[in-house]
């Protein structure tokens, strides 16, 4: 078998529709385009989608949705959690999240340390939900109005509130 000796199976190939070859062929004169109209043209194409100049759907149907891309990595922290986290992350006795959690300060990286934020947050609010009890410092954290006056009203304080 040499390489200008191949040649594809039998039947596997259909030949190209011959247009415009006369009547007796079955494509001639409109060449199977049928009577005038946009797509008996030469060079006319239209998309799938495309209705004639009516109104598309998808412009007709009503548009709904979006998903922040902030708001993926942003999360809400409770107050009852803060408390959580320092007490998992004191616990610990790893690095320097297990120092700050044992000072009562509460960063970023002490919530994700205590498992209550995911790996990707990378911005969390403090919400007024539950209580706390100690005094704490919220490091670095945007914190709500009512949150701010249970924290304080515990004796603790918020340090570079954004």
């Amino acid at each position: 078998m040499q390489l200008n000796s191949l040649k594809p199976a039998a039947g596997s190939k259909r030949g190209a529709k011959r247009v415009g070859r006369g009547n007796g062929s079955g494509s001639g004169k409109t060449c199977g385009r049928g009577q005038k109209g946009q797509k008996a043209r030469s060079g006319s194409s239209t998309p799938p989608w495309f209705e004639g100049g009516q109104l598309p759907l998808q412009m007709r149907v009503p548009k709904f949705g979006f998903r922040s891309r902030v708001g993926m990595t942003t999360a809400e922290v409770r107050l009852g959690d803060l408390e959580k986290a320092l007490d998992r992350v004191a616990g610990q006795d790893r690095g320097t999240d297990a120092q700050d959690a044992k000072d009562g300060v509460v960063d970023l990286d002490v919530l994700k340390a205590a498992n209550v934020l995911s790996r990707n947050v990378k911005r969390a609010r403090v919400m007024l939900s539950g209580s706390i009890a100690r005094p704490v410092t919220v490091k670095g954290l945007k914190v709500t109005r009512g949150a701010r006056a249970a924290i304080e009203a515990a004796g603790g304080r918020i340090q570079d509130a954004e």
